[in-house]
């Protein structure tokens, strides 16, 4: 047997003093913890170590009960400390450790209190048998437990890992439907002369229920319609998760109010789970109303309506209002039918009415058509065909064209996703095209595609991937509507550069006295009066970002951009880089960043602000 020999504990030292009040903030375990009067150090021991003990340490507890602390308080709350160290390394497996400690009276109402600790020889876990009979013995939700333990033979002893294993299968068993599951043994035997432990978990599962019936209980919709949003099907095997997907789906409706979806008791005759949903209506109306500003948008303001249910089959109608300093108006209606599973499908009828500002081109827009939305896995596909009616005004002229557009569009969305609005889609791939067969006064074809990322480097530090590229094959380029070519830089393209600043341009002819514009027979300019920035076939930008967490909401980025739109590919991209600040709250969302232009001489820093607070 392995013999304990303790360090003797240093006599305390110090004085009589005026009662003091005591504070010791233990949540700083990472540094000398500190009371109103007192600092408590404890040394020795690595950070986690030192958190439990700050824990146990009795000037915690009395500092949190508001007991003034005089010099005969102190000394007992100092006797305590070698049992109480010990009691705080236990469960982590150190049985026989060393502790010294002392208190000095450093004046004016000050203690210093110094912990040494040398834990020792650790106890190991010499062996761990985790099992589990009965039915469930080969289910892989706890097969995933025994395979993986968080204890190993040959670890050091951890007990908040043992019990862990403990509730990791209990947890399991409630989730998925073994009601009836219990520990039929639970031994953790600990020799510490020897330094090992041994463990023993046996767990019986018992058989899984699956669901039985569910009760609707609203005066809302169609109960048809509701049951289309259940993310389980009666005789289902019981997953509690399932459960918890059909109350997010039901909130994200936004039919009801004091929504309950609540599994019954356990039947254990039968092994079935009823399931009760009840709800009340919601406000049928909303209304919402935003403001901001942002470099590329100017002032902006936001009005929104919805109608979340017109009627019991849970068909809806919103519009949505923007308007702005510089891109001017958008306006977007939308009727929308539940699909089959409501959560991911619906049919819409949309309509838009919109003027754009595209750097030296202004854009009136008007364009309906129906689109048909659904999820499958972890993609969302939305087929649209719209009528289009656009109006093109530059220095050269206004042209008019009139075009019906199949378009397809796919999105990455999270696993699990039930329809809610997203802000970010890691990738989102788009495909258009018109022809004259269908009408139309341009043919082209055209596929975008974004990928964004952000990738966790350690800490506070964050990087964030952008990449963006266009392309368009079209018979006759001057033929291609404006609001269908690309344009660069900006806010949310290449920084450093004015909102759509890149771009392929065209001359602009002189006029004659009349004012005709003075062509050759070819069409050319006779002389040219000047260029217009008027979009082109192709795009490319991306960025790298790397941006560094602060407390209170806040962020610091630096940053490198490029891109170019052009006719055609391996034109010049430009390049910008710069710096940025972040500020994310609910309610509010500010980007301010400074980005000099690398490559394009003469170009001054260009300051860019996204200010969008939500109302």
């Amino acid at each position: 047997m392995a013999q304990r020999e303790s360090m003797p504990r240093a006599r305390p030292r110090y004085r009589r003093a005026p009662p003091l009040a005591v504070c010791l903030l233990a949540a700083f375990a990472a540094a000398p913890a500190h009371a109103a009067g007192v600092n408590v150090e404890v040394r020795g021991v690595d950070e986690t170590l030192r958190a439990n003990v700050l824990a146990y340490l009795s000037f915690q507890r009395y500092q949190k009960g508001g007991v003034d602390l005089n010099a005969d308080m102190i000394e007992r709350l100092h006797n305590r400390v070698e049992r109480e160290v010990q009691e705080a390394l236990r469960p982590y497996g150190y049985y026989e450790p060393q502790v010294s400690s002392t208190v000095n009276d450093l004046g004016k109402g000050e203690w210093r209190v110094v912990v040494d600790i040398r834990p020792g020889r650790p106890v190991l876990v010499a062996s761990i048998e985790v099992k589990v009979t009965g039915p469930g013995a080969s289910d892989p939700l706890f097969r995933r437990i025994l395979e993986r333990p968080p204890l190993k033979s040959g670890d050091r002893l951890n007990q908040a890992l043992y019990d862990g294993i403990k509730a990791d299968l209990q947890r399991t068993a409630a989730t998925y439907g073994y009601f009836d599951a219990k520990m039929t043994r639970n031994e953790l035997l600990v020799d510490p002369p020897n330094y090992s432990a041994r463990i023993a978990v046996e767990f019986e599962s018992g058989e899984r229920y699956r669901f039985g019936p569910t009760t609707i209980t609203q005066h809302v919709v169609k109960d048809s319609l509701v049951r289309r949003y259940v993310r389980y099907h009666e005789g289902d095997l019981f997953d509690l998760t399932q459960v918890l997907r059909t109350q997010f789906a039901l909130d994200d409706a936004q039919y009801f109010a004091n929504l309950e979806v609540r599994p019954g008791t356990p039947d254990p005759a039968t092994h079935l789970v009823a399931v009760d949903i009840r709800a009340d209506a919601n406000r049928r109306h909303r209304y919402s109303l935003g403001a901001g500003y942002a470099t590329d948008t100017g002032a902006r303001a936001t009005l929104g309506f919805e109608d979340h249910r017109i009627n019991s089959s849970g068909q809806s109608f919103n519009v949505l209002m923007q308007f702005a300093q510089i891109t001017r108006y958008n306006v977007v209606t939308s009727y929308i039918f539940p699909g089959g599973d409501p959560a991911l499908e619906h049919l819409a009828l949309n309509g838009n009415i919109e003027q754009q500002t595209l750097a030296d081109v202004t854009a009136y827009t008007q364009s309906v058509g129906p689109s048909f939305t659904w999820v499958h896995g972890g993609w969302q596909t939305v087929w649209k065909a719209n009528a289009v009616r656009t109006r093109s005004e530059d220095l050269n002229g206004t042209t008019t064209d009139r075009l019906l557009v199949p378009e397809l569009d796919l999105a990455s969305v999270p696993q699990d996703y039930l329809g809610e609005p997203l802000f970010e889609y890691p990738f989102v791939a788009q495909i258009r095209g018109s022809h004259s067969a269908l009408g139309s006064d341009s043919n082209f074809i055209q596929a975008h595609m974004q990928l964004e990322n952000t990738f966790r480097l350690g800490g506070p530090w964050h990087l964030l991937l952008r990449e963006e590229v266009g392309a368009s094959l079209v018979s006759r380029f001057s033929s291609l509507p404006t609001i269908y070519r690309s344009f660069a830089g900006g806010d949310n393209s290449v920084r450093g550069f004015y909102f759509n600043e890149l771009s392929p341009v065209d001359p602009v002819c002189t006029t004659g006295p009349n004012g005709q514009f003075l062509r050759n027979a070819n069409g050319s300019c006779q002389s040219v009066a000047g260029y217009i920035k008027v979009g082109g076939k192709d795009l490319i930008t991306g960025t790298v970002e790397v941006v560094r967490e602060l407390p209170r909401n806040l962020g610091v980025a630096t940053f490198v951009d490029y891109g170019n739109a052009f006719d055609r590919f391996g034109t010049k991209l430009f390049y910008s880089a710069g710096v940025g600040i972040r500020f994310r709250t609910p309610v509010l969302t500010l980007g301010v960043d400074v980005a000099q232009p690398l490559n394009s001489p003469g170009s001054g820093p260009r300051l860019h602000i996204n200010f969008s607070p939500k109302l």
